[in-house]
């Protein structure tokens, strides 16, 4: 790399000790001085500060993608960033995740309100939004204009009547009873997918779960109705009657899930890093690990080698002069030729999507 004294392969070995296996910089600098190379920490940050613009327009791009598709998984999780910024108190930061079926975003903000969604969808943006409860994600002017709708988690409300469960022993059967019978929606919702998947008996699997969903509705009505209902049930089912709308999307909408697992997934590399190495010690460093998120959870889902895929792209910057390529739409996921992607291919993976669809 120009201006740099370390080769490209040096800055893929790095970037993904980092950023996909979560190592902090001095673990991954002990593990390369056991092969016989000596890097200085100080000399490495200063390299990625001037690194990390290579990755700005690939980020941009993902954006794109990301607020043109109409299904989504969206969470969120803290990051601290250990520096001072005007209008901010403390470090506690936020790292943001927009998921679709073929591109996930991950973003850094300051805060936890609903702008940062709303920013992110921008002014067109019309489709489904798998979420948690979170007041933010209702508060979005998307979603009250109708362009956006919640999807609600229902591993979420099943949490409900376990912490009911654990916390309130007498209310155990009654809590187990609404629990098994949230499996059964889980379990007539697999079928139904598998059925449409198979073209097989499809509408009589989707009158099955439609009869669950509605014995369902009208168990809770009258539950609620109960006036000397124990406070405990009220709460729960006064939450689920709230969010009954929210969680029901995916009776109508086959392709919308149930929960919002495979977001929580997906973030869950925020959350190990965060462990591993706190956060970041500047804005710039949040950014780049943002970006590098989100790159990596989209070659993933692409079954694209993220060491092979760093490798190519880090090289035609080098050939560039140390300057993001000027094709740099050439190198995104869905824009690869077949012969590069059967050069970059990975394993398949039990959740990657058929690059060649």
């Amino acid at each position: 790399m120009p201006h740099s004294q370390f080769g490209v392969s040096v800055w893929v070995q790095l970037l993904l000790d980092k950023y996909n296996y979560c190592r902090p910089t001095a673990k991954g600098l002990d593990d390369l001085r056991s092969h016989g190379l000596d890097l200085s920490a100080g000399t490495i940050t200063g390299d990625l500060k001037r690194l990390a613009h290579l990755f700005e327009p690939l980020q941009q791009k993902l954006i794109e993608r990301n607020r043109s598709l109409a299904l989504w998984n969206a969470d969120e999780t803290r990051w601290p960033v250990f520096c001072v910024v005007s209008g901010k108190v403390g470090h506690r930061w936020y790292i943001w995740l927009f998921e679709s079926k073929d591109c996930a975003v991950f973003i850094l903000d300051k805060g936890r309100a609903h702008d940062v969604p709303e920013n992110h969808f921008g002014k067109t943006a019309m489709g489904i939004v798998v979420v948690d409860r979170y007041s933010g994600y209702k508060a979005m002017k998307q979603v009250k204009e109708g362009r956006l709708r919640l999807a609600f988690c229902w591993a979420h409300q099943r949490r409900d009547f376990l912490d009911v469960e654990k916390s309130w022993p007498v209310l155990s059967d009654w809590a187990a009873v609404w629990v098994g019978r949230i499996g059964q929606l889980y379990h007539l919702n697999d079928e139904r997918v598998a059925a449409k998947e198979k073209g097989q008996d499809f509408e009589q699997q989707d009158k099955k779960l439609k009869e669950a969903v509605a014995a369902m509705q009208k168990r809770w009505q009258e539950e609620l109705a109960d006036e000397k209902l124990h406070p405990a049930k009220r709460k729960v089912l006064q939450s689920m009657k709230e969010h009954w709308e929210g969680l029901t999307i995916f009776v109508a909408q086959p392709a919308v899930p149930m929960d919002n697992n495979r977001g929580e997934r997906t973030l869950r590399i925020a959350a190990l890093a965060r462990k591993n190495y706190y956060g970041s010690g500047a804005e710039w460093s949040g950014k780049l690990a943002t970006w590098m998120f989100s790159l990596l959870a989209t070659l993933k889902k692409w079954k694209i080698n993220q060491r092979k895929w760093l490798t190519a792209y880090l090289q035609a910057c080098a050939l560039a002069g140390g300057q993001v390529p000027k094709d740099v739409d050439r190198w995104l996921p869905w824009n690869l030729t077949k012969e590069q992607r059967q050069q970059m291919a990975e394993e398949e993976e039990e959740e990657g999507i058929d690059v060649n669809e």
